[in-house]
């Protein structure tokens, strides 16, 4: 089975590649944004008019959040426009595409864990633009696999996990929110759950919530990171219900894993399980 992972140097692309090993039925094609940027249609269409595969991972995203606020239409470019370019080019090949969607599109109002039929409602310009892109995925296609995720982090790439890690080197003290709840995802869980699907062959098509369990605050991520860490008793870690931000965020954002529980068959680790795997390895 052949895949094509786009934004293959991001995060999850990384992540991707990292266990590839594991999978060798899975025969994998990494395009960074240099090789595939997929808000340009020709250069699309001339990377798939002598290539070919069963499966797109659509790991190209604009992921900034504070500053897809300053410049909405560059997220919009690459969250929406580029995800419909290439779901029609999945169209066209009948390739079965993967797309990654966020926990951002609802707007945390809820008091209970998320459904994947809920109603969205994003609240800021990231989220707006990450919802775009999904209406786009499903009048296009039939064979589509949305899956809306949280607060992911890994050994790679920019993300809450690794910036904890680099502020232990140079401060001593950490002022940290407390104003939302959600649930922080280990990538490399995301990544086997992503890879489960397509092995399965499953034609059970659509939206999937999937995150690890359990819920918290980025305070008490922080937290957690620092006692793992050995740090806990070094750093001076205080809490805020008023940290400055430019987009607005969900209070409440988490994703009900039922739906993928019921499907799949699959256990889920709970966060804190997971980040302490992490960082043990």
């Amino acid at each position: 089975m052949k895949i094509l992972v786009t934004g293959s140097s991001g995060q999850l692309g990384q992540c991707i590649k990292n266990i590839e090993r594991d999978y060798r039925e899975l025969h994998f094609y990494f395009a960074n944004s240099k090789e595939l940027d997929i808000t340009q249609k020709q250069q699309i269409q001339n990377f798939f008019s002598n290539k070919s595969f069963d499966f797109i991972i659509n790991c190209a995203a604009y992921t900034n959040v504070e500053q897809a606020e300053k410049e909405p239409k560059k997220a919009f470019l690459v969250n929406a426009q580029g995800v419909k370019n290439i779901a029609e080019v999945c169209k066209e090949t009948n390739m079965t595409l993967v797309h990654i969607s966020t926990d951002y599109v609802f707007d945390g109002k809820k008091k209970t864990p998320y459904n994947e039929d809920d109603v969205t409602n994003p609240i800021n310009e990231y989220g707006k633009s990450k919802l775009a892109g999904e209406k786009y995925i499903q009048e296009i296609l039939d064979k589509y696999f949305i899956i809306r995720t949280s607060w992911l982090y890994s050994e790679f790439g920019h993300n809450f996990f690794k910036t904890i890690l680099k502020k232990l080197e140079s401060e001593s003290q950490l002022t940290i929110t407390t104003s939302e709840i959600g649930t922080p995802t280990n990538a490399n869980d995301l990544v086997k759950f992503i890879l489960f699907l397509i092995e399965v062959e499953t034609s059970d098509y659509g939206v999937f919530h999937y995150s690890n369990l359990g819920e918290t605050t980025w305070f008490d991520f922080a937290k957690e990171i620092l006692k793992l860490s050995g740090k806990l008793d070094t750093i001076k870690l205080e809490k805020t219900d008023n940290y400055v931000i430019f987009a607005d965020r969900p209070g409440y954002s988490i994703l009900s894993k039922v739906k993928s529980l019921q499907y799949f068959n699959l256990e889920i680790l709970n966060w804190k399980l997971s980040l302490k795997k992490l960082i043990k390895n």
